[in-house]
C-alpha cells in the first residue's frame, strides 16, 4: 500500500490509496466513496502544476494540496507563513454615516476583525481589518457623517 500525504484546507491527512475510491463522471464531476459513505464532487480549480486542487464535495469547498519533500523544506525554513501587512490608517471607502464602532483605543486587531460599521445608501457596511495593528486613535464618533477618504482610525 502506498502512503500519500495531502493537506485538506491546510490540515495534514495521511491516507493509503486503498482508503478512498473515486468514480469520475467526466473531467469535472465525480463521486467519492470513503468509509462506506458516498460524496458527490466537482472540480472547481485544477492547478496541479502547483500541487493544488479546489473541489466542492456535497456543497462544501475544499483546497487540497499534495505535500512533497520540497514542501517540508519550505515549512522547516518558515517560508510557508503568509506575510501579514501592518495597518497604519483606515480611511472611509465611501461617504456615509458611522453607525457603530467595534474597537477602542489600545485594541489589538488581526486580519478580518470588524472595526466599524458605515451606513451608505441605506446599507450597512462592516469595515474589517486588512492587516494587524493596535488602535492608536479613533477620529470619528457614532452617528457622524464622513466623506470618502476621511481618516477614521489610526494604528500604531
Amino acid at each position: 500500500m502506498e502512503m500519500s500525504t495531502w493537506k485538506f484546507d491546510g490540515e495534514i491527512s495521511s491516507t493509503t490509496s486503498d482508503a478512498v475510491r473515486i468514480q469520475w463522471e467526466n473531467a469535472t464531476f465525480f463521486s467519492l466513496e470513503h468509509n462506506g459513505k458516498t460524496y458527490h464532487g466537482e472540480v472547481i480549480s485544477n492547478r496541479m502544476e502547483e500541487g493544488l486542487l479546489t473541489v466542492k464535495l456535497n456543497h462544501r469547498v475544499f483546497d487540497i494540496r499534495k505535500s512533497g519533500p520540497l514542501d517540508e523544506l519550505i515549512a522547516s525554513m518558515g517560508l510557508d507563513v503568509p506575510k501579514v501587512r501592518k495597518l497604519k490608517q483606515l480611511k472611509a471607502p465611501m461617504p456615509g454615516r458611522v453607525v457603530g464602532i467595534a474597537v477602542s483605543v489600545g485594541t489589538e486587531v488581526s486580519v478580518g476583525e470588524p472595526l466599524l460599521t458605515l451606513e451608505a445608501m441605506k446599507m450597512e457596511n462592516v469595515l474589517k481589518a486588512e492587516g494587524i495593528g493596535v488602535v492608536k486613535s479613533i477620529s470619528i464618533e457614532v452617528n457622524q457623517v464622513v466623506d470618502k477618504g476621511s481618516l477614521l482610525i489610526e494604528f500604531e
